[in-house]
């Protein structure tokens, strides 16, 4: 008879494998929400036009706000499903890579504030009020940029997380090896990617996105070959 302080189930290594997986399907909400909507309405060095497609594509802009936040939930269930996979590699390296990507995602999350300030700002007659059109187009502005930074600025740690979460592929004895190598080399992309406009903005560095199918290649791994490990 077992104990009552012994688990009824254990989450083996391939159905935490398949949940990082299924979370990186979610994920798919983000460019949902980057290309279908924030690009779309948002139109870099024009306030008015700006604020005037929000005003008129509401709902389109709260689905927008939805994916992201669902690709962040999507984070932590995919940091917390890591952690388990590669636990049998180094426990204290694969808590440290779910806390830097817990850490991506909290940041993430303040910075998506700054949208509901601008659907806040955008919805209510009480604002529309206090300010003038050109205030109010400072203010819509200033939030749009303020959860670019942030998310921007959270990449830092994605980049480190990737860069970490490569070398314990890298070192395991269960996923192939190429894949740890393709993350790194994704975690140096989005780390370079982020520092650019900083660092080298008359530097075109567009091409590093091409690392970035590193993570699709886990992707499809996770799902496809993911649940079959046996540790």
């Amino acid at each position: 008879m077992k104990s009552l302080q012994e688990p009824i189930t254990k989450i083996t290594t391939g159905r935490f494998a398949l949940i990082a997986g299924i979370a990186m399907v979610f994920m798919g909400a983000t460019p949902y929400a980057e290309f279908f909507v924030y690009h779309k309405l948002v139109v870099s060095g024009s306030a008015e036009v700006t604020v005037k497609n929000i005003l008129a594509n509401k709902n389109l802009f709260i689905t927008g706000i939805f994916g992201y936040l669902i690709n962040f939930i999507a984070d932590v269930v995919a940091a917390w499903a890591f952690y388990g996979l590669l636990k049998p590699v180094n426990e204290m390296l694969s808590l440290l890579t779910a806390w830097l990507r817990l850490v991506y995602t909290v940041i993430s999350l303040a910075a998506l504030l700054n949208l509901l300030t601008v659907l806040r700002l955008v919805n209510s007659a009480e604002y529309l009020t206090i300010f003038d059109a050109d205030q109010l187009h400072y203010q819509v502005m200033f939030s749009l940029h303020a959860f670019r930074d942030g998310w921007t600025f959270a990449y830092y740690f994605f980049g480190i997380h990737l860069i970490l979460l490569g070398y314990l592929i890298f070192k395991s004895s269960y996923i192939p090896r190429i894949i740890g190598v393709l993350l790194i080399a994704d975690g140096l992309g989005w780390i370079i990617n982020t520092i650019q406009p900083v660092i080298f903005p008359h530097i075109n560095l567009e091409f590093i996105a091409i690392t970035f199918f590193g993570e699709l290649v886990l992707l499809f791994w996770l799902l496809i070959k993911g649940p079959k490990i046996q540790v």
